[in-house]
């Protein structure tokens, strides 16, 4: 069967699953949603480097529900941070549910429990109305904070604790629109304050369902979450692929999301954002790991590198997905509910098989 699919944005993320559901031979892209009136009436071709292939871009939400489709694969910047109605993201996806179009998202609600009963409500009744599957997914969260630590936690006798933590240099990103407007680098501290706290709210959303997941996944009934934050500004102009961090603006920022027990903390997880190499020398340096503590010890680190292009991943985690919310029975399907989503070998020659 092939499964008809609507891609929801043409970003850094869509730009990679646009060209790979073009040349997917079990996946017809049928339509494509933009929220740069610009692009709405290109051919999806023109947007993304490639020929002609007949679909058009558009602009309007009920030009996308009245395609024939049954996924859409939901990847724009998060309204939650950017536009003027935070709810615009949960509005259209109980909105595409209930038309009966299964939905996987990049934008977070990767565990919606997290977000209380009206958002879990809202959501399981859409997908009732039509009979459809709601998943969130990504690369993290969405793969290594969260199923890494589960996918190690068979290998346990005992867990005392779980520790994760992602040190990212931003300095070779090269997305101004990302880095400055949505994460706010290159702003004075009170800038900062002021313009970061959607951002913030939606961070402390995306790592609490992480931590909160983690500890659902393996039995923990936590009594409570928290988060941290601290900056770093520069003193000095700092050259980076997205453009410059002026001297006296933030160019580090340091997270940490705990789900407690008693408020003792039992799966955390630590960021460590900088916008340049020599940002923030006394912060913690290193890779990614995951540290689980028990019986046995474990330890996992990957290696700055191990992944040459993680917002490809983003978008893979999604196509991937597909086939199993498929066969989902209707309502919000999280990692918890799914086997280990797999990605597809191809042989030349031969194309792709699962």
């Amino acid at each position: 069967m092939t499964i008809r699919v609507v891609q929801w944005g043409s970003g850094n993320v869509g730009q990679h699953v646009i060209r790979t559901l073009v040349e997917q031979p079990d996946m017809d892209l049928v339509g494509l949603m933009v929220t740069n009136p610009a692009k709405a009436g290109l051919d999806v071709g023109d947007i993304v480097g490639l020929p002609s292939t007949g679909v058009l871009a558009t602009d309007d939400l009920d030009e996308i529900l009245a395609v024939e489709a049954d996924v859409v694969l939901h990847m724009p910047l998060p309204s939650l941070v950017h536009g003027d109605d935070p709810d615009a993201d949960l509005d259209n996806f109980c909105t595409l549910l209930a038309s009966g179009k299964h939905v996987v998202t990049t934008v977070g609600y990767m565990y919606p429990k997290v977000y209380g009963d009206g958002v879990m409500d809202r959501l399981t009744e859409a997908c009732r109305i039509g009979g459809s599957t709601f998943h969130g997914t990504g690369a993290n969260p969405g793969w290594f904070g969260d199923l890494l630590p589960l996918l190690m936690s068979g290998l346990s006798l005992r867990i005392d604790r779980i520790d994760v933590q992602e040190i990212s240099n931003f300095q070779h990103y090269p997305s101004p629109e990302i880095m400055f407007e949505m994460m706010n680098f290159g702003l004075t501290p009170p800038q900062f304050e002021d313009n970061s706290a959607r951002h913030r709210r939606w961070l402390d959303g995306l790592f609490t369902e992480a931590v909160q997941m983690v500890a659902d996944g393996i039995g923990v009934s936590t009594t409570g979450t928290n988060s941290q934050v601290e900056t770093w500004v520069t003193d000095r102009d700092l050259d980076t692929a997205a453009g410059c961090v002026p001297a006296g603006t933030v160019a580090g920022q340091r997270y940490r999301w705990d789900a407690v027990v008693d408020d003792v903390p039992f799966v955390s997880q630590e960021t460590v954002w900088r916008m340049h190499s020599t940002a923030a020398p006394d912060w913690p340096v290193g890779d990614w790991s995951v540290r689980i503590v028990g019986e046995p010890e474990m330890n996992i680190e990957l290696k700055h590198g191990w992944n040459r292009n993680v917002l490809a991943s983003t978008g893979a985690h999604a196509i991937n997905a597909v086939p199993y919310l498929m066969d989902a029975d209707p309502g919000v399907v999280t990692f918890l509910d799914l086997p280990i989503v797999a990605g597809r070998g191809a042989l030349t020659g031969v194309g792709r098989t699962r």
